[in-house]
C-alpha cells in the first residue's frame, strides 16, 4: 500500500488535471455556441443551392455539363473532413471507421481511391494507409472561411472534369445535438436527383449562357456543401470535446474521492502503528 505522502501527492496531481479538464470543458461550451450559430447561418444557403442543383440535374439543359455526367466508376475521389486537434472523444475515429469501411468496399470492386483531406488528424491517419492523398488543408481555426478549403475542393473539381475521378464523395460529421454526432457520406458529383423529384421536370432560361452559369453554380454547390461539412464538423468537435472533458472531470472527482479514502486509511494505520509503538515502549519501561 502506498504511503500517505505518496497518496497526497497523487491527489494534488489529479486535482491539477481536473482544473485543466474543467477549464477545457468551459472553453468548448463557449465555442460550441458560436459554432452552432455558424452552422445555422450556413444551412439555408446549402439547402437552397442543393435544391436548385437537384432541379438542374433533372432538367433538360441546352448544355451537358461535365459535373452532371454519369460515367462508369473506375476511380472515386473523397473529400474527408476531420478535426485539427484531439481530445474530442471518438469523433474522428468513428468518421475514419466509416470511411475505411466504404473504401474497402470500393477497393474490393477494383475501384481506385483519391483522397483530399481537411483537418490535421485526417492527415496523420491516412498517411499510414495505402491510399493516394492528392490534397490537404489543416489548421483552419474555429471560424474558417470558404477560401480556406477552396484549394482542396479545386483539386477534386479539376480531377472530375479531366476524367481522373468518376465520382466525388464528402465524408464529415453531422451535428445532431450536444450528445450525439454522426458520421455521414454524401455524393457530390455527379449531381444526383432526389427520389421525390425524379417524376418532375425542370428547365431554365440561362443568362448569359448555360456553360458559364452552370460551371459557376455547380462549383459553388460543391464548395458550399464542403464548407457546410467543415463548420458542422467544428460544432461536432466542440460538443464532443465538451462531453469528453466533462467525463474526464467527473472521473477525476471519483478518483480523488477514492484516494482520499485510501489516504485516511493510511493515515489511520500510521497513527495506530505509532500508538502501538508508544504502548509497547511504555510497557518495556
Amino acid at each position: 500500500m502506498a504511503t500517505a505522502k505518496e497518496i497526497k501527492s497523487r491527489i494534488r496531481s489529479i486535482e491539477s488535471t481536473k482544473k485543466i479538464t474543467r477549464a477545457m470543458e468551459l472553453i468548448a461550451a463557449s465555442k460550441l455556441r458560436k459554432a452552432r450559430d455558424r452552422v445555422e447561418a450556413s444551412k439555408p444557403y446549402a439547402a437552397r443551392i442543393l435544391e436548385v442543383i437537384s432541379h438542374i440535374a433533372n432538367a433538360k439543359t441546352e448544355y451537358n455539363h461535365p459535373y452532371l455526367a454519369q460515367r462508369d466508376v473506375k476511380r472515386i475521389g473523397i473529400l474527408l473532413v476531420s478535426t485539427d486537434r484531439g481530445l474530442c472523444g471518438g469523433l474522428n475515429n468513428h468518421l475514419f471507421k466509416k470511411a475505411l469501411q466504404q473504401i474497402k468496399i470500393w477497393q474490393s470492386q477494383n475501384i481506385e481511391i483519391d483522397v483530399a483531406l481537411i483537418g490535421h488528424k485526417a492527415e496523420l491517419f491516412f498517411k499510414r494507409l495505402p491510399v493516394k492523398v492528392v490534397a490537404y488543408a489543416h489548421h483552419l481555426g474555429d471560424a474558417p472561411t470558404s477560401q480556406d478549403i477552396i484549394g482542396s475542393v479545386r483539386v477534386m473539381l479539376d480531377a472530375f472534369v479531366e476524367g481522373k475521378i468518376d465520382e466525388l464523395h464528402l465524408f464529415s460529421n453531422t451535428f445532431i445535438n450536444t450528445i450525439k454526432q454522426t458520421p455521414k457520406s454524401h455524393l457530390l458529383l455527379p449531381v444526383g436527383i432526389p427520389e421525390d423529384q425524379r417524376t418532375s421536370h425542370w428547365d431554365y432560361i440561362y443568362e448569359p449562357d448555360a456553360k458559364s452559369l452552370l460551371t459557376l453554380l455547380l462549383e459553388r454547390y460543391v464548395e458550399s456543401m464542403t464548407y457546410q461539412g467543415v463548420v458542422e464538423n467544428i460544432a461536432c468537435e466542440q460538443a464532443s470535446r465538451m462531453m469528453a472533458m466533462k467525463n474526464a472531470s467527473d472521473n477525476a472527482t471519483e478518483v480523488i474521492d477514492e484516494l482520499k479514502l485510501d489516504y485516511n486509511k493510511a493515515r489511520q494505520a500510521l497513527i495506530t502503528k505509532e500508538l502501538s509503538e508508544i504502548v509497547s515502549g511504555s510497557e518495556a519501561i
